[in-house]
């Protein structure tokens, strides 16, 4: 496998542009078109739009706003390559624009130019309450049956029972150690919370204000007493708690990364011996033979991400981008994507398909328990996902409490 750069990293540290309550240059398409404030109620009520109900024949092209690594055509590794064979079968030529994070996704979907987009959970509850995407028609997506069931009609992908993408891919922020220097082999997240003299120092953070919801994850258990239900709906006694772990957690933190190439060399060196990871990095590592880590998912969980395929509400060729979509998560080429680009697939007929028959064993791709103690990415906003109202912080102070516990 080839590994190529993350993106998600930048997706999140730069994502201030919320679906309420947040500032960013860019405004367009960030506020709901009306907000259900009743407990347990939708943030927001999107537009009135449609899905479409049947296909027709292909437009020639599609116009795409993708992760990297999401429509590979060959350019980068020549036997990389599932855009030319989309071409081939279905006539829609592939024209894909790389984003480098989720507010500049919104920003090229807002101009009407693109047909669909490979939103991360940060970014597609801004795309519905804006009207720039429309309902998906799942019927119209034949591999959509074969979707994790786990992974279908979940808060970052549809409104009120309404879908409105198609998943692609998911995967975890694990606790990664060196085996050889950290001993005994911690279970729990109060490794790097709650560090030992032999570590401070070598802990790495991962570099974003969405890593607050990594210290609220802990203090779920830790602190059972301040109520902690999701920890992407903080109110402020909660959220203070959060900041004040992570402000106490900064003297003993080495390194924050965002790009995943400098937590490789940072283990490597010995300059990082326990912190935040992704499975692709530990593959990395293991593959280079430098250093012995191991990575887990702690007792208490740990967040993730999900990526979903959604479609523009003018979309001027949305026969291609409906085929697109049916392709991206089919079997074959969902087993592709996901080896490529490190995450585990969306499709569960993709691991027969995987060339390392390991793969989705070792990326847990079907392991529904694995799943269910992952707390995916979700724009923190003051509507509170937990049902509480409008109570909770929204992401702008995130992103300001984030930049003082770091200085």
């Amino acid at each position: 496998m080839k590994v190529i750069t993350n993106p998600r990293a930048a997706a999140v540290l730069t994502a201030v542009l919320l679906v309420a309550g947040c500032s960013s240059s860019k405004t367009s398409g960030s506020s709901p078109s009306a907000t259900d404030t009743r407990p347990g109620a939708a943030r927001f009520v999107p537009p009135d739009l449609k899905p479409m109900t049947s296909l027709g024949p292909g437009e020639g092209s599609v116009n795409l706003v993708v992760w990297a690594g999401y429509a590979e055509d060959g350019k980068d590794d020549p036997k990389v390559d599932w855009v030319h064979p989309f071409e081939q079968a279905t006539g829609c030529k592939v024209n894909a624009k790389i984003a480098s994070d989720s507010d500049q996704m919104v920003s090229l979907m807002d101009t009407g130019q693109w047909d669909a987009v490979s939103a991360s959970g940060d970014a597609t509850l801004r795309l519905i309450a804006s009207g720039t995407v429309a309902p998906v028609n799942t019927d119209l997506v034949p591999n959509y049956k074969d979707i994790f069931d786990q992974l279908k009609m979940q808060p970052w992908n549809s409104v009120d029972g309404v879908p409105y993408g198609i998943p692609h891919g998911r995967g975890a922020n694990l606790l990664m150690f060196n085996k050889d220097k950290v001993s005994p082999a911690p279970t729990s997240w109060s490794a790097v919370f709650n560090p030992d003299a032999t570590v401070k120092g070598k802990i790495t953070d991962y570099d974003s204000p969405i890593y607050i919801a990594d210290a609220a994850l802990y203090l779920m258990k830790a602190q059972p007493s301040l109520g902690i239900k999701d920890p992407y709906s903080l109110d402020s006694k909660q959220f203070a708690a959060a900041v004040d772990l992570l402000k106490q957690q900064h003297s003993s933190v080495g390194n924050y990364w965002s790009d995943y190439t400098k937590e490789v060399s940072d283990f490597e060196s010995g300059n990082d011996l326990i912190g935040t990871t992704w499975q692709v990095i530990k593959n990395t590592i293991d593959g280079d033979k430098k250093v012995n880590t191991e990575a887990i998912l702690p007792s208490e969980g740990a967040t993730g991400w999900s990526d979903t395929w959604m479609i523009a509400a003018k979309a001027q060729h949305p026969n291609c981008a409906y085929k697109w979509m049916n392709w991206i998560v089919s079997p074959e080429v969902n087993a592709q994507v996901a080896e490529y680009f490190g995450e585990a697939p969306s499709n569960a007929k993709a691991c027969d398909h995987t060339q390392d028959k390991n793969f989705c064993t070792e990326y847990h791709a079907s392991d529904a328990p694995y799943w269910n103690n992952v707390h995916y990415w979700t724009t923190p906003t003051e509507y509170c996902d937990d049902g509480r109202g409008k109570v909770c912080t929204p992401y702008k102070d995130w992103v300001t409490a984030w930049n003082a516990i770091k200085s």
